[in-house]
């Protein structure tokens, strides 16, 4: 009997004083009985909050049947290794997770004893290269294909243009603007294509981006009343940094574009400038109804779009630009609009 209490101690010490997150919970109905610090600090909750309760009440699994499939294997194997998983923490975060978890009995009673380890910012490098050498691909074919593709287009929009105007019905002559129009689009398209693929060493100079944005604002300003939106400006004192004008005007009009269009009724971009951790920070930030969670981690991927007609190619310009001034892009989106950070380092 002494021996088994002393075992038992061993394992709470070591238990409590593991830096993996870990907890164990009851296997009849899940309620947790103990958590280590790890634990506490990873999921943000107090053990108060945790203890006596079970994760599916505190709604920590994201995919319920997920959870149920592992409650299986539990109970035919006895033990999950390394099972990626999605867990929700206090604050609501989504956090992709490596579980493990094992039956164990204490003083006769079933347990089950889990860890987690965190990848998510892993998987987020992860994504990132893999966007990257998308990217790259895409750009590679694009400056390859391009010019064979532009010469025919260009010849035809040529003979559009001048047979356009010995039509006498305006019926066919808006036919033909149409036609013209969407040659219009495709080489657009084509023009986004190669900016995925540009050369990294293309030329910079030391500016400030409040200029850059003064001197673009009559444009998005114009691009907004057109479609009865309106920009606002909040540019803070920052400081100059490293970068190509014309590829930073494109990722910025990009961006509040994609903001204007994002919002189906009267509403507001707001660009914003400030200095934060020795960085420049752009933010755009529409009013439109937000982009959900599980489709965030897909933005800036090339053809991936939330739009009915787009080409999922803006916001992938808009990430080829950023890695090209070694800026990184993050997101938040909820119901009242999207804020798009790009961090430019000094």
């Amino acid at each position: 009997m002494n021996e088994r209490k002393k075992a038992e101690e061993r394992f709470a010490k070591a238990f409590h004083a593991n830096p993996n997150p870990m907890g164990i919970c009851r296997f009849s109905d899940g309620i947790m009985v103990d958590v280590n610090e790890a634990f506490l600090k990873h999921s943000g909750y107090e053990k108060s909050e945790l203890l006596q309760k079970s994760a599916l009440a505190l709604n920590i699994w994201v995919d319920r049947h997920q959870f149920a499939r592992i409650l299986q294997t539990l109970k035919t194997k006895g033990r999950v290794e390394n099972e990626e998983v999605l867990l929700r923490n206090k604050a609501g975060e989504i956090r992709t997770i490596i579980y493990s978890a094992e039956r164990i009995s204490i003083s006769g009673e079933n347990f089950v004893l889990f860890s987690v380890t965190d990848i998510t910012e892993r998987k987020q490098k992860e994504l990132v290269m893999r966007r990257l050498e998308r990217l790259s691909l895409i750009g590679s074919m694009a400056a390859g294909i391009a010019h064979e593709i532009r010469n025919p287009m260009t010849t035809v929009r040529g003979f559009l243009q001048l047979n356009m105007s010995k039509l006498a019905s305006e019926r066919d002559k808006e036919i033909f603007r149409l036609m013209i129009a969407e040659l219009d689009r495709a080489n657009e398209i084509i023009t986004n294509f190669l900016a995925l693929g540009k050369d990294c060493s293309l030329p910079k100079q030391t500016k400030n981006l409040n200029q850059v944005i003064m001197e673009l604002y009559p444009l998005i300003q114009a691009d907004a009343l057109n479609s009865h939106m309106n920009i606002s400006l909040d540019l803070g004192d920052i400081a100059e940094i490293n970068i190509n004008e014309n590829e930073i005007k494109q990722l910025i009009l990009n961006l509040v574009r994609n903001g204007l269009e994002a919002m189906d009724q009267p509403g507001e971009v707001k660009i914003i400038t400030y200095m934060k951790n020795n960085q420049v920070i752009l933010a755009v930030r529409d009013q439109g109804k937000g982009i959900k969670k599980e489709m965030l981690y897909m933005l800036g991927t090339p053809f991936f779009t939330t739009k009915a007609e787009g080409t999922g190619l803006g916001l992938a310009t808009c990430y080829s630009i950023a890695d090209r001034h070694n800026a990184t892009i993050e997101v938040t989106s909820d119901e009242q609009g999207t804020t798009f950070y790009v961090l430019f380092p000094l």
